[in-house]
């Protein structure tokens, strides 16, 4: 197996959904934490959450648990892209995220795709400061 380059270390828990392919869960480089697009996955059963308020919440706990394996937190999030299968469920959507970016919301970018991985939904993408 290739040694990872020195200044960036791969981030790995089991308490968020495993890749569905070859990419990390995140990286820890320069500072920042790179969190891959992580969706409504739950990690115990592998099964994805049914509705977009239940993959939006489940994705958010997957990316939420990758940032403190890093050592960061959803309020370090400075930019996130928000991947939106349709983009009517928009405000459901926003409704869940909002609940998670309480106090001082990263950027964020949405965007309406025409479709995902794994039949979902929503996929999100989180940059973080690395404390």
């Amino acid at each position: 197996m290739p040694q990872t380059p020195p200044g960036k270390e791969v981030v790995v828990t089991d308490k968020a959904a495993a890749p569905i392919g070859p990419y990390s869960q995140a990286i820890k480089a320069g500072g920042f934490v790179f969190v891959a697009g992580e969706k409504g996955i739950d990690p115990r059963t592998g099964k994805m959450a049914s509705g977009i308020e239940n993959q939006t919440r489940q994705t958010l706990e997957n990316v939420q648990v990758i940032l403190e394996a890093a050592g960061s937190s959803l309020d370090h999030a400075v930019a996130v892209t928000v991947y939106l299968q349709d983009i009517n469920d928009f405000a459901a959507m926003n409704a869940i995220y909002a609940q998670y970016f309480v106090k001082s919301p990263p950027g964020r970018t949405t965007v309406a795709v025409s479709a995902l991985p794994a039949g979902a939904l929503v996929e999100i993408q989180c940059t973080a400061l690395a404390p």
